[in-house]
């Protein structure tokens, strides 16, 4: 199981991060997000090793094609209601896709059928009004429901507090958690202390 730590935006934050060696960062590409890459400057280090994730929302490829060839994505994420159809275009442009979904109580994993062709993981995060980043966490027994044909990412409301639970996990298909809002110092600003312990708690056990 990997670690993808999202919605970053401060340069120092990021080397910082960086250092910590996570598998995934994530950016995000939204201009409603509190955590909005916006008109800040392609990145000034490589991050070697560590795959760079852009986050989209319901946006065009033309935009998605700008954004992941100025900043170098080695993911597109996308988090809001795009098609399978809408997918299958950007695979067909050799992109790597993360295709987001919403779950409630009595999310239908079989309208996951036709995007699964198209997509390289699926991101299961909470069901909100907004698209991402609430800190709220679904019931993680729904995902008995999924078939765990495709492996996923796990996101929503995790924090250190569920180290232990994500633990008993293992037998999921669970490629990576997804860490966001539970680490922040305020949007954008991730408490690298906070996440040294993540690391510290879930590095010899599950991160392989």
């Amino acid at each position: 199981m990997k670690i993808k730590v999202c919605g970053l935006r401060d340069a120092e934050n990021i080397r910082q991060i960086a250092e910590l060696q996570p598998d995934y960062m994530g950016f995000i590409f939204y201009e409603k997000s509190p955590r909005f890459w916006g008109d800040l400057l392609p990145f000034d280090q490589r991050l070697e090793g560590i795959k760079k994730v852009g986050v989209f929302v319901n946006s065009t490829i033309e935009n998605i094609e700008q954004k992941a060839d100025g900043f170098d994505l080695d993911y597109i994420q996308l988090h809001g209601n795009e098609t399978a159809e809408f997918c299958q275009r950007l695979q067909g442009k050799g992109f790597k896709i993360i295709k987001a979904f919403q779950i409630s109580n009595d999310f239908d994993f079989s309208i996951l059928k036709d995007y699964k062709p198209y997509c390289d993981f699926f991101l299961f995060d909470t069901k909100t009004n907004n698209y991402g980043g609430s800190g709220k966490q679904f019931d993680w027994k729904i995902l008995e429901n999924y078939d765990n044909e495709m492996p996923y990412f796990l996101s929503g409301g995790i924090g250190l507090e569920e180290t232990e639970k994500i633990k008993g996990l293992k037998e999921l298909t669970i490629h990576a958690i997804d860490v966001n809002s539970k680490f922040e110092i305020e949007p954008g600003l991730k408490e690298v202390d906070k996440l040294k312990q993540l690391f510290s708690k879930l590095s010899d056990e599950i991160r392989c």
